[in-house]
């Protein structure tokens, strides 16, 4: 079924985060079990209804390794919206957004929107407190998120924040109206054509 709008969102962290697990919750409302890694990057879409308009996001999942860091620099620049992941068990991992910042500073479009999430809130073992989160959060100016994949705790509404930060900066350029009001499809992604594709 066509769409009437595009928007391509990307994954960023450090491997082990939780970023395919926050895609497969997102898009398949399904749990990842095991560690498997991404190899290189891989995606997935998903439908959004807006006031009867469809939109169509497409998420990419890149993997963490150093060794992948060419293979994922060249999709920063087609990026609308990025989703920068840490997990809150792991001190390097926060430690690490910055890095991750940079890189979008580096290779991505300017008008790239970002949010930041903190996944793995269901954990025991936290070492990255919910409050320097929002600190970092702010320090960048842009929203947080702290998740949990296992459970859906915020995951649809860290991707569907980003939608619409993607979405009312397409307004602002002057790009046909879209209304505001958003809802998740139930459409498999199986089903759907590829549509309005930039890349």
């Amino acid at each position: 079924m066509a769409c009437d709008l595009f928007i391509k969102l990307m994954m960023i962290g450090d491997s082990g985060v939780g970023k395919t697990a926050l895609v497969l919750k997102f898009v398949d409302d399904t749990v990842k079990h095991g560690k498997l890694s991404t190899i290189g990057i891989d995606y997935k879409t998903k439908m959004l209804w807006m006031r009867g308009k469809r939109v169509k996001l497409q998420v990419w999942d890149t993997a963490g390794q150093e060794r992948f860091q060419t293979i994922t620099q060249q999709y920063y620049r087609s990026a609308m919206g990025i989703l920068m992941v840490y997990d809150v068990t792991s001190e390097a991992s926060f430690q690490n957004i910055s890095r991750w910042n940079e890189q979008i500073s580096k290779h991505a479009d300017k008008d790239v929107q970002r949010v930041l999430v903190g996944n793995k809130a269901d954990a025991e073992d936290i070492a990255v407190a919910v409050g320097r989160g929002q600190e970092l959060a702010e320090k960048y100016g842009i929203p947080f998120f702290e998740t949990s994949a296992w459970f859906g705790e915020n995951v649809n509404q860290a991707f569907i924040k980003l939608a619409e930060m993607v979405i009312q900066q397409r307004r602002r350029e002057d790009e046909p109206y879209i209304p505001d009001s958003l809802s998740l499809s139930k459409d498999e992604p199986s089903k759907q054509r590829a549509c309005c594709v930039r890349q």
